[in-house]
């Protein structure tokens, strides 16, 4: 308890420029924190919707009943939103008369790469803001020891004595900016690229579905053509 006393002591003398970068930090550390376990529950959704939709994508569903389930949903977000894209546009063509395979399958990439490119910014809100301050937390510790330190050692320049009972408590107080400035920067780097891997997999698998789902209305395309 004593020790967690002398370091809240040290952080309420500290100079007001130092207590301002304590302050901005700690600030950046509380929006990383509410921001980590936003996205974690939110890439862990996009993850079980993904497996749920393949589920019944891949069971053999009617693509039309599938279509209209999805549709009169409030919110469509994930995969469900490439595959309404996709269809939505197939179903247009169609409308429009287009047999073509070729036109199909290119028409219903750009509806469903659009979509994709939404829902992949969507799962990387709040990334940057993690990134930035991983990089610039520690730089910014940094500034607030060099400022105190600096006025620790100004305030020797007036005493006929110095010893280093008189300049420890300066340079103490200057040090934990930058314990603050790393307590900000790690948890911020290992979430930014623990949830940037998880993107790159949610996208890989978005991807890949979308290169099957065009080739499933071509090859319908095709055989209704034929029959």
């Amino acid at each position: 308890m004593s020790a967690e006393f002398s370091i809240f002591e040290l952080v309420l003398e500290a100079s007001l420029l130092v207590k301002f970068v304590m302050l901005v930090l700690l600030g950046f550390s509380v929006a990383c924190w509410a921001m980590i376990f936003q996205r974690r529950k939110a890439l862990n959704m996009a993850k079980q919707q993904l497996k749920a939709f393949e589920d019944k994508f891949w069971s053999g569903a009617d693509l039309s009943k599938l279509y209209n389930e999805i549709s009169s949903k409030n919110q469509i977000q994930g995969i469900e939103s490439l595959f309404v894209a996709g269809f939505k546009e197939f179903a247009r063509l169609r409308k429009s008369h287009i047999d073509n395979p070729q036109t199909i399958v290119d028409a219903t990439h750009r509806a469903m790469r659009v979509a994709l490119s939404r829902e992949v910014d969507s799962l990387e809100v709040h990334l940057p803001f993690m990134a930035t301050v991983g990089s610039i937390s520690p730089y910014i510790g940094l500034f607030g020891t060099v400022w105190g330190i600096m006025n620790s050692f100004i305030g020797l320049g007036s005493v006929q004595q110095a010893t280093l009972a008189m300049v420890a408590p300066g340079i103490a107080e200057a040090l934990i900016a930058t314990a603050m400035g790393l307590f900000a920067a790690i948890p911020a780097v290992m979430a930014f690229n623990r949830f940037s891997h998880k993107v790159e997999k949610l996208e890989n698998s978005y991807g890949n579905f979308m290169e099957e789902f065009a080739s499933i209305l071509q090859r319908q395309t095709a055989i209704e053509q034929q029959g």
